[in-house]
């Protein structure tokens, strides 16, 4: 079994004026493509099979992210049902000369393990063994009410 700390990745992109917008800042659906990209790979963790997205939960933008500041992405499986794959992901806009960060988007996204025929294949059970993976969780499930 795979632990909720093990599906965690992370990742940073740097924004180009090919990613933006009409006012200077990414595109929301550029956004949204990364944390498609980067969950899909938390869950592909889990599930130790290729994944396809299913569906997207409360999508909330906050606040912009500025062409030459990082979007820094970040995704965990927090659930699973017999094929799917429940994955938190959070957005930072994050200044890359000082590291400071602030969030900017939060989503839950339900992805689907699949076979190489691209028929559906059960995913093992998540396993949930410290105190801060419980929180991830719990942080998790309480965004989605």
């Amino acid at each position: 079994m795979t632990s909720l700390s093990e599906t965690l990745i992370e990742n940073r992109y740097r924004v180009q004026p090919n990613h933006a917008n009409n006012y200077e800042s990414l595109h929301g659906g550029m956004l949204m493509k990364w944390m498609d990209e980067v969950g899909a790979m938390a869950a592909m963790r889990l599930a130790g099979e290729s994944c396809v997205t299913a569906g997207v939960t409360e999508l909330d933008f906050q606040q912009p992210v500025p062409i030459g500041e990082i979007a820094r992405i970040e995704a965990y499986a927090y659930d699973t049902g017999r094929t799917s794959v429940r994955v938190r992901i959070r957005a930072w806009v994050e200044d890359p000369r000082t590291g400071e960060a602030s969030l900017t988007t939060e989503a839950s996204f339900t992805f689907v393990a699949i076979d190489a025929e691209g028929s559906p294949v059960e995913v093992p059970d998540l396993t949930v063994e410290t105190d801060e993976e419980r929180e991830r969780r719990t942080a998790a499930r309480d965004a989605e009410r």
